[in-house]
C-alpha cells in the first residue's frame, strides 16, 4: 500500500469513527470486531480501568399510550445497571451503558423499526425494547444478527424466540389465571376480552378465550383501538351484552374510560385488567369510584412496594421518586440480561453469539426475589420453560403504587395444562 493510499484509509477510519459507524466496537483476542463491547471506559464511568457494554432502548417515551409506564420503566434500568457498575460491573472487566442509545419509538412499529436501525451497530444488545408489535417489527433483524433484547412486553411469542429474554408470565398465561380466579372469586358465566390488536391485546384475549372454555364459560371478545375517546363500540358492547366479566387490554386511559363509561350506563360486571392497563393516577380520575368498585389487575411481578430485596434495592437506588410499578417492571426485566452478561464474560465468547449462548444455558436467574428463580428459565423447550405464575391486584388507594396483592403467586388449572406449541394470539 502506497504513503498516500494509507493515508485515505486512515482518514476514513477517523471519518467512520467520528460519524458513529464503528462507536461502540472493538477488537476481541482474535481480531474479529464485538459490536457494542469496547476496551475503553463507559461515558459516565464509575471505574475508568474497566471497558464498555453499550445497551440500547428503544421506549415510549412521549406520545405513545405507554409513555407514563415507559419512562419509569427506563429511567428504572438506568438505576439497576448503575448499582452494578458501582458494585463492580460483569466480571470485575465491564461496566454497562444504558444513555448512550436510548431512543422514542412512540409506540409506532414503523419508528421502532427505524431508531432501532439508528443504533443497532452501535450496541450489544437492548436493555429494553418496549412493546409487542413494536418489537415484533424488528425480531428478524434481532435474530438475523444475534441481538439479545429484554422486551418491556409479555407476549406469549417470546417464549419461542432465542435472543429474547422475557421476565415473567406471558399476557396470554396471565389471562388464563385471571379467569381462573375470577371464576373461583365471582363465579361468572360470561367472559368478554376487550383488546388491542396485535400481540399484546389479542394474546390476553386468546388466554382468556382458553381459560373461558376449559371452564364452560360463555366467550366473545371486541377489539378497540388505542384513544380514550375511541372505545364507544367497546363500551356499548360491555353495557348491551352485560357479560359477568370483562378481561380489558388496553391502556390505562383507555381503561379508566372503558370501565368508567360502562359504569356510568349501568354495568355491574367484573373488570380484570392485564398489567399495563393500570396507572395510579387513575385513582385521581373520574372514573376512579367504577375503578374501586369493579376493576382488578392481573400482573406478572409483586408492585413497588413488596418486601423482597430486590424491591428495597430498587427504591434505595432510585431514592425519592413518586412510586410506579413502571420503575418495578424495568427493575426486574434487567435480572435475566444481568446474568447471561456475567455467563459471557466468565465464557471468555464477549460477543453477540456469546451472549446469546449464554442465554441459552440459563436455566434459572435470580431476581433478588422479585419473581421466582425458575422465571429465568432461557435453556428448555418452550413448553417447559413458560412461567405460569402470576398475582391478582386490587386498587387500594392507600398502597404506594394504588394496589396491593389479593392473590400471591399462583397458577391456574388452564395455565397449568395449557400446551404452548405457540404465541397464543393466533389462537384466537
Amino acid at each position: 500500500m502506497s504513503k498516500r493510499h494509507l493515508v485515505i484509509a486512515v482518514s476514513l477510519v477517523a471519518l467512520l469513527s467520528a460519524c458513529g459507524v464503528i462507536r461502540g466496537d472493538d477488537e476481541d483476542k482474535k481480531g474479529a470486531v464485538t459490536t457494542g463491547v469496547t476496551s475503553e471506559p463507559c461515558p459516565i464511568p464509575v471505574d475508568r480501568n474497566k471497558g464498555c457494554i453499550y445497551l440500547g432502548t428503544i421506549s415510549d417515551l412521549t406520545s405513545g399510550p405507554f409513555a407514563a409506564l415507559a419512562v419509569p420503566i427506563t429511567q428504572a434500568q438506568k438505576a439497576f445497571w448503575n448499582r452494578v457498575n458501582k458494585a463492580g460491573g460483569i466480571g470485575g472487566k465491564y461496566e454497562v451503558d444504558v444513555q448512550a442509545y436510548v431512543r422514542d419509538n412512540k409506540y409506532n412499529p414503523e419508528t421502532h423499526n427505524q431508531v432501532y436501525q439508528e443504533i443497532k451497530n452501535n450496541v450489544l444488545g437492548l436493555a429494553q425494547t418496549l412493546g409487542s408489535p413494536t418489537t415484533a417489527a424488528i425480531i428478524a433483524d434481532l435474530k438475523a444478527n444475534n441481538v439479545v433484547s429484554a422486551p418491556a412486553s409479555w407476549t406469549s411469542a417470546w417464549e419461542f424466540e432465542d435472543v429474547i429474554v422475557e421476565t415473567g408470565a406471558n399476557y396470554c398465561v396471565e389471562s388464563m389465571n385471571a379467569v381462573d380466579y375470577a371464576v373461583e372469586a365471582y363465579k361468572p358465566k360470561t367472559v368478554m376480552a376487550v383488546h388491542y390488536a396485535g400481540d399484546y391485546g389479542a394474546d390476553a384475549a386468546a388466554g382468556a378465550k382458553a381459560a373461558a372454555e376449559r371452564n364452560g364459560l360463555e366467550f366473545t371478545a371486541v377489539e378497540t383501538p388505542s384513544g380514550a375517546t375511541e372505545q364507544g363500540r367497546a363500551i356499548t358492547e360491555i353495557t348491551k351484552n352485560k357479560p359477568d366479566l370483562v378481561i380489558l387490554t388496553t391502556g390505562p386511559a383507555d381503561a379508566a374510560a372503558v370501565i368508567g363509561q360502562s359504569a356510568a350506563a349501568g354495568f355491574k360486571g367484573r373488570f380484570i385488567g392485564t398489567a399495563p392497563t393500570w396507572n395510579p393516577a387513575l385513582l385521581k380520575s373520574p372514573a376512579a369510584p367504577a375503578i374501586l368498585a369493579l376493576y382488578e389487575q392481573s400482573s406478572p411481578g409483586k408492585p413497588w412496594g413488596a418486601d423482597t430485596p430486590g424491591h428495597k434495592a430498587m427504591r434505595e437506588a432510585l431514592g425519592n421518586v413518586t412510586p410506579s410499578d413502571g420503575y418495578t417492571s424495568g427493575w426486574a426485566w434487567s435480572y435475566p440480561l444481568k446474568a447471561a452478561l456475567e455467563k459471557m464474560v466468565a465464557s471468555g465468547d464477549v460477543s453477540r453469539k456469546g451472549l446469546l449462548a449464554a442465554v441459552k444455558s440459563l436455566n434459572t436467574v435470580d431476581y433478588e426475589g422479585m419473581l421466582p428463580p425458575e422465571a429465568g428459565n432461557f435453556a428448555g423447550d418452550p413448553n417447559t420453560a413458560t412461567f405460569r405464575q402470576t398475582l391478582i391486584n386490587k386498587p387500594d388507594t392507600a398502597a404506594p403504587t394504588g394496589v396491593t396483592i389479593v392473590k400471591d403467586f399462583y397458577t391456574g388449572p388452564t395455565a397449568q395444562s395449557y400446551t404452548m406449541d405457540g404465541p397464543c394470539f393466533g389462537k384466537l
